[in-house]
């Protein structure tokens, strides 16, 4: 599937649930919610969403513990996972989607190389997390490939659940 049928069938899957959908993006920077957008009808299902780039953005609005950070980094599944549920209880959203990594050139570290993104997808409150490489291919090209990795997910359990 392409991304914009992979999207497509994301908001057709939300709108059968009758579920709305939140995200929290990081290195995304909103990428995601504006894939969405692209869909006719995503307004049925997308109502706000947040782009918490700093760490004290995600503390703040999606109230992200300071330890979790301090203990897993904020590039984590645990912190992912913090964002999707945090995004989801603020947004009044049935779905929430954390996103979080080390789009590049810089800024990964040992253990944690450029290209890692974490993700979290809650759904009713039940949360899903995963951790990918992408490598270092350039931000944009990390980024398109998270969002695409995001709405594959997405849509795998939203299939499983209907």
């Amino acid at each position: 599937m392409s991304i914009m049928n992979i999207e497509d069938r994301a908001v057709e899957l939300l709108i059968k649930a009758g579920y709305h959908i939140s995200f929290a993006e990081s290195c995304t920077a909103g990428l995601a919610a504006g894939k969405l957008v692209n869909v006719p009808d995503a307004s049925k299902v997308l109502d706000v969403s947040f782009i918490t780039y700093a760490n004290e953005a995600k503390i703040k609005y999606l109230g992200v513990e300071e330890e979790t950070i301090k203990a897993h980094g904020v590039v984590s599944e645990e912190v992912a996972r913090e964002m999707a549920l945090g995004v989801s209880r603020e947004a009044g959203a049935e779905v929430g989607v954390g996103i979080t990594g080390i789009a590049g050139p810089s800024g990964g570290v040992p253990g944690k190389p450029v290209g890692t993104v974490c993700f979290g997808i809650a759904i009713l409150g039940e949360v899903y997390t995963w951790r990918e490489e992408f490598g270092n291919l350039g931000r944009n090209v990390v980024r398109d490939a998270s969002v695409k990795f995001c709405y594959d997910r997405l849509v795998e359990l939203l299939e499983k659940k209907l």
